[in-house]
């Protein structure tokens, strides 16, 4: 469930610095920490392109896939009500 909660989380805070700031050192940075944080929980997917990617390299399992996408996209949902 940790990692589910990550992926949200580190999704939905991407998605409001992308709103919020437009600025592409500010969304690198903002990766760059949600990845060295989050990363060792859940993979560090944040997107569900990367999390398909990820899928298809053998890193997640495919009982993970679906859960992963719902929270991503829930998750950018979060990030642009909260911004």
């Amino acid at each position: 469930m940790n990692k589910y909660i990550v992926e949200f989380l580190g999704t939905m805070f991407l998605m409001f610095v992308i709103f919020a700031t437009g600025h592409w050192l500010a969304i690198g940075a903002a990766l760059a920490v949600i990845a060295f944080i989050g990363g060792p929980i859940s993979g560090g997917a944040y997107n569900p392109a990367v999390a398909i990617s990820l899928y298809a390299a053998g890193k997640v399992s495919k009982s993970d896939l679906l859960p992963y996408i719902i929270v991503e996209i829930l998750g950018a949902l979060g990030g642009f009500y909260l911004y």
